[in-house]
């Protein structure tokens, strides 16, 4: 049966593929950015809470994606209160319409609700988000579950990649602009962080089988790629995939330190297993659909 489905954010990197991939699979889409329109896309401002309630109001979904988030911890950090209106504000006041106008809500969290001391993280662990970003997301965690009768579920999400309009979209695939760069210039990477790097296409294409469940759903759940790697671990990946030198990029061990040093979490390992005992893989098995990193990667840039 085709569903009425929204997607905010569906201009980001995320969203796009959510967007393109309940369009295949014949639902009735519509697509919310707040910078873009055309192409399937509608401009709207997710702070403007009456216009937003009126266009879902007559859109009258089945879900809602919400993929919208101020996602960069640096931006965060330099401007909390406008952080805390897109990651707080306004999913509660989608969620308030969950309730009101009966639909689900998908609410895209973050692995950085947690501070990497004691992975793998279930989704009842406690958390303790060590930056604005995280604390941020969290508290947009605790806005949408603290609706009474609303249909919520959070989806919390590990770092992503995969095919994106800028390399810069992507806290991976920019990655490739550092192994590319042989210019001599020498780049300091992080070697001390470890991150479960997560295509989009599988998120994607898991919403959409989500959305499919007929039997009850967790009110949070974790989807994650289980491959450990640091941010040098990826860069010698691509190396090898482009068979491009690597000595310009030196790997950095350390906790990163100072004033104005970001605050990451070293491990912040999403434990999966609640996911998949509800068994919506492709065939209704436990899988979880996850592409190989290293895999993905490979086909990818030969295809270029």
């Amino acid at each position: 049966m085709a569903l009425r489905i929204i997607v905010t954010g569906a201009s980001g990197v995320l969203g796009t593929s959510v967007r393109e991939a309940f369009v295949n699979a014949r639902h009735e889409v519509l697509g919310l950015s707040h910078t873009r329109s055309g192409g399937g896309l509608v401009q709207l401002d997710l702070t403007k809470e009456t216009e937003v309630e009126k266009l879902l109001t007559d859109f009258k979904p089945n879900w809602v994606i919400h993929c919208a988030a101020e996602r960069r911890p640096d931006v965060a950090e330099k401007d909390p209160g406008g952080t805390r209106i897109l990651n707080v504000q306004v999913p509660g006041h989608l969620a308030s319409l969950s309730k009101k106008l009966s639909f689900t809500l998908v609410y895209i969290s973050t692995d950085y609700v947690f501070d990497g001391t004691s992975p793998p993280y279930i989704p009842s662990s406690p958390t303790n988000p060590l930056q604005s970003y995280g604390q941020s997301k969290r508290d947009g965690e605790l806005a949408v579950l603290a609706v009474n009768e609303a249909s919520v579920i959070v989806l919390r999400v590990p770092v992503l990649y995969g095919p994106t309009p800028n390399n810069s979209d992507s806290a991976i695939n920019i990655l490739l602009d550092v192994v590319q760069d042989q210019s001599g210039k020498v780049y300091k990477m992080d070697h001390y962080a470890t991150r479960y790097p997560t295509n989009i296409l599988d998120i994607a294409q898991f919403l959409v089988r989500l959305s499919g469940y007929k039997k009850s759903i967790p009110p949070i759940l974790h989807y994650s790629a289980a491959e450990p790697y640091t941010k040098y671990e990826i860069c010698l990946v691509l190396s090898k995939i482009l068979n491009l030198p690597h000595e310009h990029i030196v790997p950095d061990a350390q906790s990163p330190t100072g004033t104005g040093a970001p605050t990451r979490p070293r491990d912040c390992q999403l434990y999966t297993r609640e996911t998949e005992e509800l068994h919506i893989g492709e065939n209704g098995d436990a899988s979880l659909g996850l592409s190989l990193f290293e895999e993905w990667w490979t086909t990818h840039l030969k295809g270029k």
